[in-house]
């Protein structure tokens, strides 16, 4: 991330476009000093001179100077006099009182609505900077002054161009870590004396210090501010060293008697103890050096050199009321567990990451998605989704029977990519921040109170989460409880816990993770940046935090609608979310498209009367109106196009745009928040306090993603256009054929199609017995091979230690012991995967196995060979996969599609034997078969309608009527299918009124 560096000679740079934040923090208010009714007095007489005054005395002693009527040509011939002059002169006059006049209301509303930064007046540089100082002189009596006017210390002392400002530090732009735009009027007493002022040390005990050298936090200087890494990168040479000057003054008094608890809160006016090798001429510097230092900064200095033996320990002393001392900022205070019996709530992501078994070799899988749980989980939701959508469409468009039973199993980089989001993902964490903002946008709405502006949420390791406000909103509803300040929301994972499912628009969509801090996960609300949001750093680098907020934007959980578009990068990653993700090739197409969606929002939130699109997602048009637009940019733009971009995105967090633009190093105009990605994945935004373990997704693991998406995507897949194929293929063919023959008989038969039992093992004792059988029936569904990270993370969702899965495992291998030749029937391939042996058999593969030579293999030659494997099949059906699996077990289920697989599967079934009989006119075996598939399958529109046909050949009337009948009962209020009232219309045209007498 590029580093702004000023001098103390040069400091006084012009300020940058790239506005820094802090996060508010409210201070003890300080008395006020009888130096500051003085010039509250003396600014609001000056005001009154030049506002009123000024008009009044021209207005009575001048009159008006302009022409009565129109002027003539006569008018131009007369002669130049002294009231001419007088008059032009008078009309300057009223000009520049016009013009003083608008800059004194924009900076009394500015100050009023607390909006930080007021507007400009064009071309009234030196009179609004009047103004500003005057307004703020006067409203220094009033409590908020101090970080309302950027020059409030220059009060005096700037009109003369004596003021040296000695940072070029953040710009105070309202975000995720704004200045508290209410600082205590004491303090900007202590700024309007002591501006310009070097850091002193104190007089008295410093004499015993000789080295030992302090800092004053400067006054802003325009709208930038102070901070320990520009403090660090100028007198300590490298601004990494922040960290010394944080050890050596965390938790001292400071003069206005709050603490510095967080290295990314400084306030002007606090003293910095410096180490002994810092440098900087005028900035750093003794008192005894510096003899324009007044004596109460040397006071002040001396009293806090005083502190240096207590600086640690004393936190306690500043818990008292009114948000806290000690309240942090970056990072949201982490609250003990309660102190009850019931067993402590999971962490909010996938616990195993902080155990023992984290230490534990990964096993050659993607460490970058193993540590994104929420990333993690939107893509293994968004590939199942995918896949269910393959497997419906192929059955949909298959007659008889349907291709591509399986979806491809993956090889290579992309099944070490699927295992890892396996063990990595975290859907209960998606499912509680969805629950939970909704939950909180609902309760807003029943009183009638607007969306606050979040600029943040951080996860805690505790399950908890915190909202960080742009500014205080009042107090939550409940559940929702102030965390450490105003700006804090918590809701504690027990109480995230009991929300339910509310039918109401997402409230912050915009939220992505960017990574980890403390065991607490950030994710920034990229939609309500103030301005744009740069990322510096290599490309390489770059691209994968892109990739990475691209994926999880394209597939969490927490959105309902949006709009992501790509420019310079992602054009591969289209297939993750083909409705939300466009690309584009350069600026100008992106200006153009964004120009035009600008202009379009902004008159559509000023037709709808909305501030903003938060307003408008609590309205009747919730769920159509409002979805965010994200823009991520990776390259960065020509400084002409960077200007443009930053015209542009100057009101994009009321409409709900938001931009991420990648930067080589330099400073980006309109930049609201800097960060910079390292090589060694480090996410650091110094000016905010922030050094995040970046989350990430390098191009190795985003092509294998693509390719899982790519290979699911039902008109690319086997199953769609590229390979619709016959019977024969290996698409077609099952993972793991069984030998149906009497000489297959396995050794270990488990049946799964219904309730769990396993045949030709001896039950084992003691408690592990859940866990061996669940991890038995894993194995059984993945002929293909389970990681043993994922077998892990499948029985453990909190995680376990490296020895006790080892152990499980031992034990697992010793139940299903040996086949006769020695082989052992759990074993390892070349990849490291669990495998079982042949002898080791299912229901289900036998299910799968018999369908297959049925309808591709023996029975396809053999009528007699295909109609007595189609029964078979269909008599192992018992139920649904696992009906009697213990509650809370099992949970990994929900990441697998074979819910979706085996009611397909049983259908076709189905529907192959009762073509069989329909061939012999045995209409009643078909409507036997197809009827036992039902029970399975009962949402299988085809059975249905096989069923209809069935009905219709036997001649039966009041049969078909009775079938009708039932369908349009099962329909409820979404009324029968067309496809099935146009069947039945073709087979029974008086329906409608059977159904109706039946009715």
């Amino acid at each position: 991330m590029p580093r702004r560096r000023t001098s103390s000679s040069s400091s006084s740079t012009a300020p940058s476009a790239a506005p820094r934040n802090r996060t508010p923090q409210p201070v003890r208010v300080r008395r006020r000093s009888f130096g500051d009714f003085v010039k509250a007095f003396l600014a609001f007489v000056v005001l009154l001179v030049l506002v009123v005054g000024v008009p009044l005395a021209l207005a009575t002693q001048i009159g008006w100077p302009l022409p009565d009527g129109a002027p003539s040509l006569d008018w131009l011939q007369r002669e130049i006099t002294v009231q001419t002059f007088l008059h032009i002169l008078t009309v300057v006059v009223w000009f520049a009182w016009a013009q003083f006049t608008a800059c004194v209301l924009v900076e009394v509303k500015a100050a009023l609505s607390g909006v930080g930064v007021p507007g400009r007046v064009p071309g009234a540089g030196p009179s609004q900077l009047l103004a500003r100082q005057l307004v703020a002189a006067l409203l220094l009596v009033g409590a908020t002054a101090a970080s309302l006017t950027p020059g409030l210390s220059q009060l005096g002392q700037s009109m003369e161009g004596n003021q040296k400002p000695s940072v070029a530090a953040a710009q105070q732009t309202p975000g995720i870590f704004a200045q508290q735009q209410e600082q205590a009027a004491g303090t900007a007493s202590a700024l309007a004396e002591q501006a310009g002022q070097a850091a002193a040390r104190a007089d008295g005990g410093s004499a015993a210090h000789g080295d030992t050298k302090y800092y004053r936090i400067q006054p802003p200087e325009g709208r930038h501010h102070d901070s320990l890494w520009e403090i660090a990168d100028r007198h300590l040479g490298d601004g990494r060293r922040y960290k010394e000057i944080f050890e050596l003054n965390k938790d001292r008094v400071q003069p206005d008697g709050s603490k510095l608890s967080e290295a990314s809160l400084i306030r002007p006016g606090w003293i910095m103890e410096m180490p002994g090798d810092a440098r900087g001429g005028e900035l750093v510097e003794m008192p005894d050096e510096a003899p324009n230092v007044s004596e109460q900064v040397q006071q002040q200095i001396s009293d806090y050199a005083r502190t240096g033996d207590h600086a640690q320990g004393g936190g306690g002393s500043g818990a008292h009321g009114g948000g806290g001392d000690n309240a942090q900022v970056s990072l949201p205070e982490q609250r003990p567990a309660p102190a009850t019996p019931a067993t402590p709530a999971p962490s909010t992501g996938q616990d195993h990451a902080a155990t023992p078994a984290a230490a534990d070799h990964s096993f050659g899988l993607p460490e970058a998605l193993l540590a994104a749980p929420l990333l993690a989980a939107g893509l293994l939701g968004a590939l199942g989704r995918r896949r269910r959508q393959a497997l419906w469409q192929s059955a949909l468009g298959s007659v008889g029977g349907r291709r591509c039973m399986e979806p491809p199993t993956p090889t290579g980089d992309a099944q070490d990519v699927q295992d890892a989001l396996l063990v990595g993902a975290d859907p209960e964490g998606v499912r509680l921040l969805d629950r939970a903002l909704r939950g909180l946008a609902a309760a807003l709405a029943a009183e009638s109170r607007p969306l606050p502006v979040v600029y943040a949420a951080w996860m805690g390791g505790n399950g908890d989460l915190h909202l960080q406000l742009a500014q205080p909103a009042g107090k939550p509803p409940a559940p929702w409880q102030l965390g450490q300040d105003q700006t804090f929301w918590l809701l504690a994972r027990a109480d995230a816990e009991r929300y339910e499912d509310v039918d109401t628009a997402a409230p912050y969509p915009g939220l992505v993770s960017l990574g980890t801090m403390d065991d607490s996960r950030l994710l920034l609300n990229l939609e309500s940046v103030p301005g744009i949001v740069s990322l510096g750093g290599s490309e390489a680098d770059r691209t994968a935090v892109f990739a990475s907020v691209a994926a999880e934007l394209a597939t969490n959980g927490w959105s309902d609608r949006m709009t992501i578009t790509l420019v310079g990068f992602g054009d591969d990653l289209t297939p993750l979310a083909p409705n939300r993700i466009r690309h584009l090739d350069g600026f100008e197409d992106l200006f153009e498209t964004m120009s035009a969606e600008t202009r379009q929002r902004r008159g559509a939130l000023g037709a709808a009367g909305h501030d903003s699109v938060l307003t408008g997602r609590t309205g009747p048009a919730q769920h159509t109106r409002w979805a965010p637009h994200l823009v991520l940019l990776a390259a960065q733009p020509s400084d002409e196009d960077a200007l443009r971009l930053a015209e542009l995105a100057a009101d994009a967090g009321r409409l709900g745009i938001g931009y991420l633009v990648g930067t080589e190093g330099t400073d980006l105009p309109g930049a609201a928040w800097e960060m910079q990605i390292t090589g060694e994945g480090k996410l650091l935004a110094p000016l905010l306090g922030l050094e995040l373990e970046a989350q990430t997704l390098p191009a190795a693991q985003q092509r294998a993603v693509v390719e899982l998406f790519t290979a699911a995507d039902p008109e690319h897949g086997p199953g769609g256009s590229g390979g619709p194929g016959g019977a024969s293929g290996t698409a077609n063919t099952p993972p793991f054929l069984v030998d149906i023959s009497e000489q297959g008989r396995p050794a270990v038969y488990a049946r799964l199609v219904g309730s769990y039992e396993i045949i030709g093992l001896d039950a084992p004792d003691g408690e592990r017995s859940a866990l061996l059988h669940e991890a038995l029936a894993l194995l059984l569904l993945h002929r293909e091979g389970v990681h043993p990270r994922v077998l892990s993370s499948a029985l453990w969702p909190r995680g376990v230690t490296a020895d006790v899965r080892d152990a499980l495992l031992e034990r697992l291998r010793a139940w299903l012991g040996t086949d006769p030749d020695g082989t052992p029937r759990l074993s390892t391939d070349a990849t490291g995967r669990l495998t079982l042996a042949k002898s080791v058999v299912s229901d289900l593969d036998v299910l799968r196995s018999l369908y297959y030579e049925a309808t591709q293999g023996r029975g396809v030659g053999s009528r007699q060979v295909r109609g007595r494997l189609l029964t078979d099949a269909l008599v192992l059906v018992r139920g649904p996969l696992l009906a009697d699996r213990p509650e809370g077990r099992y949970r990994w289920l929900t990441h697998e599609i074979i819910d979706a697989q085996l009611p397909l599967l049983v259908a076709d079934t189905g529907l192959a034997l009762s073509e069989f009989h329909l061939e012999k006119n045995r209409a009643e075996k078909a409507i036997e078969a197809l009827n036992a598939a039902l029970r399975t399958a009962p949402a299988d529109e085809r059975l249905w309608h096989e069923l209809l046909r069935a009905t219709h050949t036997t001649g039966d009337t009041d049969r078909l009527h009775a079938l009708a009948s039932d369908l349009v009962g099962r329909s409820g209020a979404r009324g029968v299918p067309p496809r099935t009232e146009a069947l039945l219309d073709e087979l029974l045209p008086t329906w409608r009124e059977g159904v109706a007498a039946a009715g």
